[in-house]
């Protein structure tokens, strides 16, 4: 073996070493968090739970909040990207947007008591070593909707001339407020979500009348 390729294969060995540690701690977290709750749960438990060092588990999260996207970000980007696939197969804007955020919603009711953790700690989450992935794939799907928007708009489905980019915060603030009021429920069922969703979006698309 020349050197070049004991290189090689030394580094290659170390990275496997830290996928599995990796792997190990967002393991530890899942089920640290699931069983004890996000409050109760410690860091120093989580790296005992992972057989890391504190010091180690600090390589991959700053803290507890960053812990939970490393839970789940993989699992978001692979949802985000079927989302915006299912989206483009429907026809009316309307039922895009349903298929968009109906497998977040399928999503997020696998299990309800992480989801609950991640809805509310994602709320001014911007720093951390998992912030910079969460944001990338938060601004995919936010791209997707524009692209959705402006799509419609082209076909002149879509008549006001509001700038996309404006109508798709307006839409994702709307089921992001829908979701958290929906997961909130005792037993959230994804079919009852999407309905509910359906019917805010619905009402934002037609507008008030408003009688003085």
């Amino acid at each position: 073996m020349s050197a070049r390729t004991a290189k090689r294969s030394r580094a290659g060995t170390r990275q496997q070493k830290k996928l599995e540690t990796r792997q190990r701690i967002r393991t530890a977290a899942y089920e640290l968090f699931s069983k004890r709750g996000y409050d109760q749960a410690t860091l120093r438990g989580i790296a005992q739970q992972a057989h890391v060092a504190l010091g180690t588990l600090f390589n991959y999260a700053d803290d507890k909040r960053d812990l939970v996207f490393l839970i789940v970000n993989e699992e978001l980007d692979q949802v985000t990207t079927e989302s915006l696939r299912a989206a483009g197969r429907s026809r009316s804007l309307l039922e895009q947007l349903m298929a968009l955020f109906r497998l977040h919603y399928e999503y997020f009711a696998r299990n309800t008591g992480l989801s609950r953790i991640l809805l509310r700690e994602l709320v001014f989450y911007s720093s951390g070593k998992q912030a910079e992935e969460f944001h990338e794939i938060r601004e995919r799907l936010f791209g997707g909707i524009e692209a959705l928007i402006q799509e419609a708009q082209k076909a002149r489905r879509l008549s006001t001339r509001e700038d996309a980019a404006v109508i798709a915060r307006h839409i994702f603030f709307t089921f992001s407020a829908a979701v958290r009021w929906w997961i909130a429920t005792p037993h959230p069922k994804p079919g009852e979500g999407i309905e509910d969703l359906r019917r805010l979006l619905k009402l934002q698309f037609r507008g008030l009348e408003i009688k003085s």
